[in-house]
């Protein structure tokens, strides 16, 4: 038993050790500029409060499970570059002509804190930085790191993330099919995961094979994200407002809770399958996503 519980403690000392790398890493990527400068404020607001930092420490752990050694050149500026452009997205997701969100991370939405003209300034800005840092991370080959360029420029543009969150606004309030609200789904949450591991493979110089079995995994993580976001939706704990789904069609409207957490195992169990076949049996990140949805789902338990 204690040699479980100090494997568990060491596994959360190594998490937390990533998390604090992360931190000071964007803050030094993301200058504070002079004291009036609200762009830079509501840049590093937005990307600096504590939050959970899946994707950037998913790339980190599947890189070193694909090869990489942990400190490899590069591959901190990746995945902060990851955050930046998650960051930029959630900016941009809660401004009133979006969702009109008040809350995020348990703080005021950027529009609220700096004025909505300023939070699409920070938002394009973020945008740009993380392609600069794409652009400039040492240690990596120039192959590399193009390709790694257009993979985040396809999450983050009409082929994910842009098409998405314009769908959900412009069908979200309307009847929809299932495969309808996966299909978005897809758009507004797999497209980044899998711009996140192919980012990660692309460093470690994985095979095309594994690419592919990283791309399948991306899906199925990104639709169990998803459907966990719906579920959290009455939350007090998130951190975001409550009840945002409330008149949206969403799959827990359509199916109920109890199919819907279903669903949430099946893609899990898929993505597992999938992380088992590119990372192997001992895989960390295999373990990280395991440890992170048991924690998320005990909220619905």
């Amino acid at each position: 038993m204690n040699a479980s519980v100090d494997t568990l403690s060491s596994y959360e000392d190594e998490l937390q050790a990533l998390r604090d790398a992360l931190q000071t890493r964007l803050a030094q990527l993301l200058p504070e500029g002079h004291e009036h400068d609200l762009v830079c404020a509501a840049m590093r607001e937005g990307t600096l409060v504590p939050g959970k930092r899946i994707r950037p420490l998913l790339l980190i752990l599947a890189a070193q499970d694909l090869g990489c050694k942990l400190g490899q050149p590069g591959l901190l500026d990746l995945a902060c570059a990851i955050e930046m452009v998650h960051a930029a997205s959630l900016i941009l997701d809660d401004i009133p002509c979006m969702d009109n969100a008040l809350l995020r991370r348990g703080k005021p939405t950027i529009h609220r804190q700096f004025g909505e003209n300023v939070a699409i300034l920070a938002a394009v800005a973020l945008l740009s930085r993380a392609f600069g840092v794409v652009a400039e991370a040492e240690g990596l080959r120039d192959v590399c790191k193009t390709e790694a360029a257009a993979e985040l420029s396809r999450a983050a543009g009409l082929q994910g993330l842009v098409q998405g969150q314009f769908r959900d606004l412009s069908e979200g309030s309307q009847p929809r099919s299932a495969e309808a609200i996966l299909s978005t789904n897809t758009l507004k949450t797999s497209t980044l995961f899998e711009a996140t591991l192919q980012m990660a493979a692309l460093a470690a110089g994985a095979s095309t094979e594994v690419r592919q079995t990283l791309r399948c995994f991306a899906q199925d993580l990104g639709q169990a994200f998803q459907l966990l976001d719906d579920l959290s939706d009455g939350c007090s704990t998130t951190g975001k407002d409550i009840n945002k789904d409330s008149g949206k069609s969403t799959l827990v409207a359509i199916l109920g809770p109890e199919a819907v957490h279903q669903r949430l195992q099946e893609h899990l169990s898929s993505a597992d399958e999938h992380l088992l076949h590119a990372c192997g049996q001992k895989a960390v990140t295999r373990h990280f996503m395991r440890r992170w949805f048991e924690k998320q789902l005990t909220m619905f338990s």
